[in-house]
């Protein structure tokens, strides 16, 4: 398996490699077009005192301890004349010269060997120990003439600091592979934890725990790694539910349908339009609840296109509230409206279907004696519409479930709905660009807020 901590550590190797030989490559340009020429420059200088202070010694016999002493100090010379080879210093590796640079010299000219040497590897034939590799001039020694090839020793070319920089550049080099293989490591630790919470959440285990603590894009990954975790527990429970609610909700009316149909069958001595009302009212109740998963089906697949003209929300509103008002008044609820004139842009269906839910919701909710308040109007650019009740209220769980499918609070207040009226009414303000958020204090009542982007052109129609 080609594993991300080998490719880490190969992808470290080649960049080192990649690294080094594009400097050797910069070095070679850099010494082929600037270096090499000024060592060649001053190594003839060198050369030329050299020529110069051993003619002053050519009466004398202090010319070999002169070329002894220079060699001593860090040079290589060599002094040939026909087969005659004098070396002083660490003698050369190869010590044949090439007969055109010899007759040059002998003729009275500078040859300009670390300037035209070239070696097989670059850069690293300037350290080429070879006699051809150097400068030579004309000397006057023991009273002849020699030619004379001179260049500075290697090991003084690698001094103490040469040796410490390399050594420098190979810890580097070192540390730098030694870091990599373990932050590559510690980086892929927590990334095999993950993996392992993968595999454990394609077998429904939500609950692997991820023992990960870090401050980076890896933590951020795990914390949402556990946030997905949560969610898809409660996206299984929720599912779990929705099956449930779904199986009850279709099998009561199925079995008064049913129930009462047979007895319609059998008895011949029953009211048969009593028994046929109350099949009417279990279809007409089954047909609501097909309707309304489908709206909800058709709204989160993009089925159902947003058809949007101009509404005006407060000849809406008015509408909606005149179709409660026998509701309110069979429970002795006070159904107050203040309506300003305010106009968006969207869907009319789909907007009359948001308000009804939350109205018959609020409606639903209250009691006897109660009050429910529905307001609209505008600010900063956007349309709000809120409808406050002084119903039973809820608590802060119950307000973080309630636009879930199917959910109603608890047993004792389903009272014939279908749980789906809120979840819709969200899918379909969030198709609008906007945003419905819930107030509500226990035992005091709720009031749903509803924002959208307001339309700034009010219609003639009002």
């Amino acid at each position: 398996m080609n594993t991300l901590y080998r490719k880490l550590s190969i992808a470290t190797v080649m960049i080192l490699v990649a690294s080094t030989v594009v400097g050797f490559i910069i070095a070679n340009v850099v010494y082929y077009g600037s270096t090499k020429g000024k060592v060649d420059a001053q190594s003839a200088e060198v050369a030329e005192e050299i020529a110069t202070t051993l003619a002053q010694y050519e009466e004398t016999a202090y010319g070999k301890q002169y070329l002894q002493s220079v060699g001593e100090m860090g040079y290589q010379i060599q002094l040939m004349k026909g087969q005659e080879i004098l070396s002083f210093g660490k003698p050369f590796t190869q010590q044949q010269v090439s007969e055109k640079a010899l007759q040059q010299v002998e003729n009275g000219e500078v040859y300009h060997g670390i300037e035209e040497f070239d070696g097989k590897y670059f850069l690293m034939a300037h350290f080429s120990n070879d006699v051809q590799n150097t400068i030579g001039i004309p000397v006057r020694y023991n009273g002849e003439t020699y030619a004379m090839f001179v260049r500075q020793d290697n090991n003084v070319l690698f001094s103490d600091m040469h040796m410490m920089l390399w050594s420098f550049l190979v810890g580097i080099v070192f540390v730098s592979l030694l870091g990599v293989f373990l932050m590559t490591r510690k980086l892929l630790k927590p990334i095999l934890q993950l993996t392992e919470a993968t595999k454990a959440v394609t077998k429904a285990n939500y609950n692997y725990p991820i023992h990960i603590s870090r401050n980076d894009e890896i933590g951020e990954l795990a914390t949402s790694f556990q946030l997905m975790q949560q969610q898809l527990a409660h996206n299984i429970e929720a599912r779990n539910a929705f099956i449930s609610n779904v199986s009850h909700d279709f099998q009561s009316p199925l079995m008064n349908i049913q129930g009462y149909a047979s007895l319609l069958q059998t008895e011949t001595t029953i009211d048969g339009a009593e028994y046929a009302a109350i099949i009417e009212q279990e279809a007409k109740r089954l047909s609501i609840l097909t309707k309304q998963l489908l709206l909800l089906t058709s709204l989160e697949q993009a089925n159902r296109p947003v058809q949007r003209v101009e509404v005006a929300l407060h000849t809406q509103l008015r509408t909606i509230i005149r179709n409660h008002l026998w509701r309110a008044d069979e429970k002795n609820i006070e159904l107050s409206y203040e309506l300003e004139e305010v106009c968006v842009n969207g869907d009319e269906e789909l907007l009359y279907i948001v308000f009804d839910n939350i109205l018959d919701n609020a409606l639903k909710y209250t009691q006897s004696g109660g009050d429910v308040t529905v307001r609209a109007y505008k600010k900063d650019g956007y349309a709000y519409v809120e409808v406050e009740d002084t119903g039973i209220g809820l608590t802060a769980e119950q307000q973080s479930q309630v636009f879930e499918r199917f959910y109603r609070v608890d047993v004792a207040r389903k009272k014939g709905g279908t749980g789906l009226g809120l979840a819709i009414a969200k899918e379909i303000v969030q198709q609008h660009e906007g945003t419905i958020m819930i107030v509500s204090t226990f035992g005091h009542g709720t009031t749903f807020q509803t924002q959208l982007p307001a339309n700034e052109k009010i219609s003639s129609s009002m």
